[in-house]
């Protein structure tokens, strides 16, 4: 199991991150990607990630929630970073039209300004959409011929939606959004139709605790040691064994962020 989107650096993990990586190893995670979201953050998810070697990698990015803080400094400091063989993609990046934290030409500027540097690097982009999605994909489409991949992080869109990102050879993140009966219900339904050679399983902890857990764990903090309860509840809903639906998103996780 391979868990490619964990907020490691949150301060929801302040005093207990290295418990966190340690049960998540003893879950039976082969890997974790921490993601980065702003400068500072990114910078953060490195430093992480080299702590545990083999078992820990990055992403650097600006998240839409902080688009307005790019610049040429925030493009040289995510260029370093991706140099050190801990950070594996760009992002998180993409825009977010629910919380306009940054403004809609903010986003889409610093959208664009990531893909190209993923594009002159030559690496994967780990990508965030919400409530933008028209948007998401004029910006993102241009650039798809010169990446070497992409994952849709934490996908909770339409079918239509879906079907255009893998139509354009996105690989879909999926949480534990699926396991919520009050609005993951629609997404579930979607499980069959996402092909397993594209389909990439995180918990996007510490959010989106699985509601379905029993016993419901005392914390509403997410971990990453609860990846097998996603993997079994899609799994299940997918009509699929559960160990192998590990071993291939596993799989899925080490071919695209080249591991």
């Amino acid at each position: 199991m391979f868990d490619i989107g964990v907020n490691l650096t949150s301060t929801q993990f302040a005093k207990d991150r290295e418990q966190v990586v340690r049960r998540a190893r003893e879950a039976g995670l082969t890997g974790m990607l921490i993601t980065g979201t702003n400068a500072l953050e990114s910078q953060q998810a490195q430093s992480l990630a080299q702590r545990h070697p083999d078992f820990c990698w990055s992403t650097a990015g600006i998240h839409p929630h902080h688009a307005s803080e790019w610049s040429a400094d925030t493009a040289s400091t995510l260029r370093r970073l991706a140099e050190s063989p801990q950070v594996v993609a760009i992002g998180e990046c993409g825009l977010d039209f629910n919380r306009n934290f940054s403004a809609h030409n903010q986003q889409e500027y610093a959208f664009d300004a990531q893909l190209a540097l993923a594009a002159e690097l030559q690496m994967p982009v780990f990508l965030h959409c919400r409530d933008a999605h028209e948007r998401f994909m004029a910006v993102l489409k241009p650039w798809l011929p010169h990446l070497p991949g992409a994952v849709v992080h934490c996908f909770t869109g339409t079918a239509e939606e879906l079907a255009e990102c893998l139509a354009s050879g996105l690989s879909v993140g999926i949480t534990g959004w699926v396991c919520d009966e009050r609005r993951g219900m629609p997404l579930r339904e979607l499980l069959p139709q996402i092909p397993v050679e594209r389909l990439l399983l995180e918990t996007d902890a510490p959010y989106l605790l699985p509601r379905d857990m029993r016993p419901r764990p005392t914390s509403r903090r997410n971990e990453p040691c609860f990846l097998p309860h996603i993997v079994q509840q899609v799994a299940l809903w997918r009509g699929e064994e559960a160990a192998w639906l590990a071993q291939q998103t596993a799989d899925n996780s080490r071919r695209l962020f080249r591991l």
